[in-house]
């Protein structure tokens, strides 16, 4: 990397928002390159192979000098990877983005990183890597920008990135959201050459999805639940979350190892752990609801080979029900004497005989029971 010359408070801060600004460049093309692998993945097979790094830089020098900011573009240029970074540049050349259009947009995002650098000179504490799966979640859309990034092998250096752009004070959910648009952007550019759809139809496990378990949440239209590691990362949980669920799962249901790994194989428990990211997400207590799960075991009445779907149900129930919420089932109980009595498939006079069992029915009022009329006490 250029440093700046020591001693000079002045230069030094300005040499450090610069870097910042070319550390945030070096992101937002991981991430274009990153969707443009994965769209020609998904739709030809294989990626194509990056051009020559010579030939590469001789064909991208002139656009970066003059699309970009000078003293970002003289110091991206000195930058031990700016080969690589050329290849990537040709690369989404070829595949249909016009760099005309991309650069600019890449230097704004340098620009804005690069004031903010210089403008704070306050620093945060740095999180943990891993935090990062949780900030995609809450800023990006599902859709095929965020399962590009979590699904590519340079996923792990995106997040240190991102981590140390966020330790010199750098909104870096600024910078993905703008770089979640260029992103689409290149998903488009690269489909349309590539002759298939930019935006994904719905998938049958997104549609047959819809409903109570995802209701709040934020589901791929292209959501594939037959691929497990696929589905996880369309959601955005990453392997120590699915671990840490998995294990909150287990404490909530001790002595029914069975029935919890029923419920942790099933095809949709991976809906149910985006809930559990979400309320972690949110600060509210996932292990609370999910103690439920050992105390309220209505889910146990049933067909065995439903045992499964029934699982799914109460879990997501116990995780969208206030705490302090009655059991479900005290809500929506049901009078069975009574129910039986007006089924059209009982015999009628048993059905009779139940009607007299009950006098007092659901929802009728004692003085509203209808009955022989009492005598007044007077004679003729």
């Amino acid at each position: 990397m250029a440093t700046p010359t020591p001693g000079e408070p002045f230069s030094e801060a300005a040499g450090e928002a610069v870097q910042t600004a070319v550390m945030a460049t070096r992101l937002v093309l991981a991430i274009a390159d990153a969707v443009r692998r994965h769209q020609q993945n998904k739709n030809k097979g294989q990626e194509e192979d990056l051009p020559p790094a010579d030939e590469a830089v001789s064909e991208t020098a002139e656009g970066i000098k003059s699309l970009i900011p000078s003293d970002i573009s003289a110091a991206l240029m000195k930058e031990a990877d700016w080969p690589q970074m050329a290849q990537q540049l040709v690369a989404l050349r070829n595949a249909g983005v016009d760099l005309g259009q991309f650069l600019p947009r890449v230097g704004d995002i340098a620009v804005s990183v690069q004031e903010q650098v210089a403008a704070n000179e306050a620093r945060v504490a740095r999180e943990h890597t891993g935090e990062w799966d949780r900030m995609l979640r809450e800023t990006l859309p599902a859709g095929p920008v965020r399962e590009a990034i979590l699904s590519s092998p340079a996923w792990p250096d995106m997040a240190a990135t991102m981590a140390r752009l966020d330790e010199r004070g750098v909104d870096v959910r600024a910078i993905l959201a703008s770089a979640h648009d260029e992103g689409l952007g290149v998903d488009q550019a690269v489909a349309k050459v590539l002759g298939a759809e930019a935006v994904p139809r719905m998938s049958q496990d997104a549609r047959l999805s819809s409903g109570p378990l995802t209701i709040g949440l934020k589901i791929p239209p292209d959501l594939d639940l037959s691929d497990r590691q696929r589905a996880l990362k369309q959601l955005a949980i990453s392997p120590q979350e699915h671990e840490r669920y998995a294990r909150w799962v287990q404490e909530a249901m001790p002595g029914r190892e069975r029935e919890a790994g029923l419920l942790l194989t099933h095809k949709q428990w991976p809906l149910v752990a985006a809930r559990m990211a979400d309320m972690e997400a949110e600060g509210k207590p996932v292990r609370e609801h999910l103690a439920r799960l050992g105390k309220d075991v209505s889910w146990e009445a049933g067909p065995g080979p439903q045992l499964g779907s029934r699982l799914v149900q109460a879990a997501n129930d116990a995780l969208r029900r206030p705490l302090g919420d009655g059991a479900p089932e005290s809500r929506v109980r049901v009078n069975t004497t009574a129910a039986r009595a007006t089924s059209t498939s009982m015999d009628p006079t048993k059905a009779q005989a139940a009607k007299g069992a009950t006098p007092a029915e659901a929802g009728v009022a004692p003085h509203r029971q209808t009955g022989p009329a009492q005598k007044s006490g007077k004679t003729k």
